[in-house]
């Protein structure tokens, strides 16, 4: 910049004008230091911020416009034509005219989308390439910057096409990508830019507590394959002890040689494979073939050898499509999570989305199942929530079934004693009560208020996230209770069908008491209120006629069942003959054949602090989290595509929203930065 090198001055040019970006200050006052730029891409923002740092100050945008202050010298450019990003162009470009007249495109974007539109002679093409090749090892995401001058006639004659196809009524995005192509041709290079984009906090920790959890992470991102590797890295999904499965050649017979090549290594006889120590990564160009019918399959099959999958340079549609590959093949359940416009139809596609909310936006939070603020709380999210989930809802399931099994296989045996005559042994009101009123809040407290872990232990240990993986609670027959009754004696049925009734109610309770590993207040009150509300009913519905007309046969029922002895002597019998299978079976479970979680269920109990139980279950944990042995960085020096990659490497991932119902080209033509706002006063 000091020696006034015009290509230097170019550049920052560039980044100053080059972007949909709003300048917003209080006062009209353009040599004031507090501008404050509004963007909807944070990478735009940055690049500006980084011009103005060094003093070429974006300061004022009206509708046809933008004027940038260099070393206190304002320059204004005519704004002709704002040709947007988008994640299929990997590209932005504005067409302006300055104040001596000449007409510029100047554009930024990926290297891969600007080096093939490149003059045959472009100055800095091999240093610049290194360099964005350094950048991205150490992680950075970069863009490309390049102009090109065009001619009056040939502008004007391109402006016609322009406008003739952003009016079309059918294939107009078509139409207008194909014109866009046409003038983005010839650029001269001037430089690129590097922006880091560091990780939230705890990233890696949470993606080893999936991997322990057994669950198979997928990085799928926009970056370049050097920049791609090294988040590998810096998130543990990648360590030294992995050997790295590349796929990143552009033509067909090459990706076929190299996915074979990968199949051959993953399938020999050595301890890597035991182990699933393969790291897959693939970029875009690559997966274009391997997403076809021919190669699905094996792809697929390749990506289950790998302990996790790194996919760059891929756009939204295969981000999508990597997830319907994974649900076509398999019956795991998906989920998806990103943070940008990009991850929507990635979100969309997996059986849960979930969006984070951030800088780049919220559509994908708003199209997502469930939202975050930030990428850790996918921790609790799963390992607490969804194990306490997956538990609640599996004893509520199994439940429901028993206490209906319960009460309506009565009925079955009743019809063998009455030849199958129609009638039943309950009374009407009984029964239509029985699911709204007296087992109705045995399992809403096991629903609402059941875990079998505290929320400290499932993050501790997430390794026992993998029991509820393998659905064991759901691999259990419900066994039907028999009731026997008979002492010689002529009775009303109506005693018999009460007494049952009363049996039944108390063996589903007792069964939802058995159930229950965290016993609270409303725990206590679903299930004894619960039979008292049946007790409390029964003697109410005895009394009712004739003065309400209802439940004539019910008349004195209390007094004939409570004066039963054995009435009281099945209430007592039933219940524990019906429960002991489930009681001894528990007991024998507890005894010999704990399971880890009920281990720790245990040392809860017992008051044993986490330390002793983690000390217990170190060898499963370490394995889990072994992702966090670091490595010193190991620079590749050859740019040459392998099959097998080695361990080292980082990019661009230009995180600028699309497709928004209102355009950015809207945004910048309707902006007046050097009009008063309104006060709201």
């Amino acid at each position: 910049l000091a020696e006034g090198d015009r290509d230097v001055d170019w550049f920052f040019t560039i980044l100053a004008v080059c972007h949909t970006v709003i300048p917003e200050y209080v006062d009209v006052d353009i040599d004031r230091d507090d501008i404050r730029y509004q963007a909807t891409s944070p990478d735009e923002r940055a690049l500006v911020m980084a011009a103005k740092s060094l003093g070429y100050v974006f300061c004022e945008r009206e509708p046809d416009s933008v004027t940038i202050c260099v070393n206190g010298k304002k320059h204004q450019f005519k704004l002709l034509h704002v040709i947007e990003f988008t994640s299929d162009r990997k590209r932005m470009s504005v067409i302006v005219e300055d104040e001596n007249g000449k007409i510029f495109l100047m554009v930024k974007g990926a290297d891969t989308v600007i080096y093939e539109r490149l003059v045959e002679d472009a100055l800095f093409k091999e240093e610049t390439l290194n360099h964005m090749d350094e950048f991205a090892k150490i992680g950075l995401r970069t863009l490309c910057i390049a102009f090109r001058r065009l001619d009056r006639a040939y502008y004007e004659k391109w402006a016609k096409r322009y406008y003739q196809r952003s009016i079309a009524v059918a294939n107009r995005a078509e139409l207008v990508d194909e014109v866009c192509e046409e003038i983005e041709q010839s650029l001269q290079l001037v430089g690129a830019t590097a922006i880091e984009d560091k990780l939230q906090d705890d990233v890696p920790q949470t993606i080893a507590n999936m991997l322990a959890a057994g669950i198979s992470v997928w990085l799928l991102t926009g970056d370049k394959q050097e920049t791609a590797v090294n988040i590998g890295f810096s998130c543990q999904l990648i360590t030294s002890g992995h050997i790295q499965l590349v796929i990143n050649a552009s033509d067909m017979n090459r990706v076929e040689e190299q996915l074979n090549h990968c199949i051959t290594e993953v399938t020999k006889p050595t301890e890597a494979i035991s182990r699933r120590e393969f790291v897959l990564i693939v970029t875009g160009k690559a997966l274009e073939k391997l997403l076809t019918a021919k190669h699905q399959k094996s792809f697929f099959e390749l990506t289950q050898a790998s302990s996790s999958v790194i996919c760059c340079r891929v756009s939204p549609w295969q981000k999508a499509e990597m997830v319907r590959l994974v649900r076509a093949f398999t019956n795991d359940i998906t989920l998806a999570i990103g943070d940008g416009a990009n991850d929507v139809g990635m979100i969309q596609a997996a059986h849960i989305g979930i969006g984070i909310y951030g800088v780049e936006g919220r559509q994908a939070a708003c199209s997502s199942d469930y939202a975050i603020a930030q990428f850790r709380f996918l921790n609790k999210l799963i390992l607490v929530h969804g194990a306490w989930s997956f538990n609640r809802i599996t004893k509520v399931i199994l439940y429901s079934f028993y206490k209906n099994i319960c009460l309506y296989v009565i009925q079955f045996w009743f019809g063998m004693v009455s030849g199958f005559s129609g009638q039943i042994i309950f009374d009407r009101w009984s029964m239509a009560l029985y699911n709204v009123a007296f087992s109705a809040a045995p399992p809403l407290a096991l629903g609402l208020f059941e875990r079998n872990m505290s929320a400290k232990n499932c993050l501790r240990l997430p390794v026992l996230y993998k029991e509820t993986q393998r659905t064991t609670m759901f691999d259990k027959v419900v066994n039907t209770s028999y009731v026997v009754y008979g002492n010689g004696q002529i009775s009303s049925y109506l005693v018999l069908g009460n007494t049952v009734y009363t049996c039944a109610v108390l063996t589903v309770c007792l069964k939802a008491g058995l159930e229950h590993t965290a016993w609270t207040l409303f725990s206590h009150f679903a299930i004894w209120g619960s039979m008292a509300l049946w007790f409390l009913f029964l003697i109410v519905y005895s009394h009712l006629y004739p003065t309400f007309p209802i439940g004539p046969e019910m008349v004195a029922m209390d007094t004939a069942c409570f004066r039963s002895a054995v009435f009281w002597l099945l209430l007592i019998v039933v219940p524990v003959i019906a429960l002991t299978r489930d009681f001894v079976w528990k007991v024998l479970r507890r005894t010999y054949s704990l399971t880890m979680r009920e281990q720790v269920m245990i040392f809860e109990q017992n008051g044993v602090e986490p330390e002793r139980f983690l000390q217990l279950f170190k060898p499963h944990i370490t394995r889990g989290l072994r992702l966090f042995r670091h490595r010193p960085f190991v620079p590749v020096t050859s740019t040459e595509a392998t099959t097998i990659g080695q361990p080292g490497d980082h990019g661009y991932a230009f995180s600028q929203e699309e497709y928004g119902r209102v355009t950015q080209t809207d945004i910048v033509r309707a902006y007046h930065s050097t009009e008063a706002k309104p006060t709201g006063d």
